[in-house]
């Protein structure tokens, strides 16, 4: 029996999903700030949904298709692929149901996907012997292990476990996506330079990309167990730093005529924007923490998965590598949605209303992808 053709790479329905779940769970929340959505819906709710229904679908899309590549071995699809979309569907419908249902069989319905994720990633990388990409296998499993704690303490088995979970996965995802990113943009633009007969490439530094990922990891553990102490600002403002420089030398601006191709240099750049809005926050000097934390989730982690779902989506079912114009009406929407969000807390009694702006930039974006892309990641591979 021939493997349906929405399950022959893992992008395929993970990309697809995650569009339309970026919209309806934005829905969501906004109703629930308006006094009308679901029993459960809390703030760290909202975080947990973004983060392990939201990103973590897109590193299941990406990470999966990817593995083929990464190790020589046949693309995971059929089975194994309905499993793991299956087990994401019932977290989500679990986390969507906390009010109704047994605390136990949510936190046992929403293990499902980060476990058996980190189990197929397990056994293609290690099996590959692509020891280049263990580190990787090692922030899936982490980033299950994270999600445990927050089950944990979100239902009182360990006090505080949620919050520190939550801000735990924020800085894990964005350690990942300065993983990713650091490979991807840089060679995505060195190809296609070389097509426009340019002989500058990005520059490439093991140093700066170890900086980096040092950085991250020492910024994201003192965020999340020391939010306020000074050691977390300037740390901040290091990583900004360090990210700014490493974005500097992928020659970003050289692409501007890609939009498809500039948007994941937009995505990174909301790295050292982010980080040094967490610095400002730290230190008390006009933003504030939340407007700090939507500039890495909504504007680093958010963006670049826009930017990566239109691209390899594009790549890996046959078709050329432009952005329609309703995609690029996408990114340019999604933007606006983090900079409004940002700047939401400095607007006093019109909070609720930016919230409300962004909320629909972000909805509208993510609507446009599904529009454009599900006949693409639904149709057959184009010879």
């Amino acid at each position: 029996m021939p493997t349906p053709v929405l399950l022959s790479y893992a992008f395929r329905p993970f990309f697809l999903l995650n569009g339309i779940f970026a919209t309806l769970i934005i829905l969501v929340w906004v109703m629930t700030l308006h006094g009308s959505g679901l029993s459960g819906v809390t703030p760290l709710w909202h975080s947990h949904e973004m983060l392990v229904g939201f990103a973590m679908a897109a590193v299941a899309g990406f990470s999966l298709t990817a593995v083929a590549n990464w190790t020589g071995r046949p693309a995971i699809r059929g089975a194994p692929l309905a499993w793991l979309v299956f087990f994401w569907l019932a977290g989500r419908l679990a986390m969507l149901l906390t009010g109704w249902l047994p605390v136990s069989l949510v936190a046992l319905l929403d293990m499902l996907f980060p476990l058996f994720l980190s189990a197929l990633l397990g056994r293609e990388i290690f099996g590959g012997k692509s020891k280049r990409n263990y580190s990787l296998v090692a922030i899936a499993v982490f980033l299950a292990l994270l999600n445990g704690i927050y089950h944990l303490g979100a239902h009182q088995v360990l006090m505080g476990g949620d919050r520190i979970a939550i801000y735990l996965l924020i800085h894990t995802i964005l350690l990942l996506v300065t993983i990713i990113a650091g490979r991807i943009i840089p060679a995505f633009t060195a190809n296609w330079l070389r097509t426009q007969g340019q002989n500058r490439l990005p520059v490439i530094s093991a140093g700066v990309d170890r900086t980096a990922l040092a950085l991250t990891l020492l910024v994201g553990l003192s965020a999340s167990f020391a939010p306020q102490h000074p050691a977390t600002g300037i740390l901040a403002f290091a990583a900004a730093a360090v990210h700014g420089f490493r974005l500097s030398r992928w020659r970003g601006f050289a692409t501007t005529s890609n939009p498809l191709l500039f948007v994941l240099h937009v995505a990174y750049a909301w790295f050292p924007i982010g980080y040094t809005l967490l610095g400002f926050a730290v230190f008390g000097w006009l933003f504030t923490p939340t407007s700090a934390l939507h500039a890495l989730t909504m504007g680093a982690i958010g963006n670049m998965v826009l930017a990566v779902m239109t691209r390899v989506s594009l790549g890996h079912s046959g078709r050329p590598l432009q952005a329609a114009r309703a995609t690029v009406l996408a990114y340019w929407l999604l933007m606006i949605a983090v900079l409004i969000r940002i700047l939401g807390p400095l607007t006093g009694e019109s909070y609720l209303l930016m919230i409300d702006l962004s909320a629909t930039g972000w909805m509208l974006a993510f609507a446009i992808f599904v529009w454009v892309y599900w006949p693409i990641l639904t149709g057959s591979k184009v010879p």
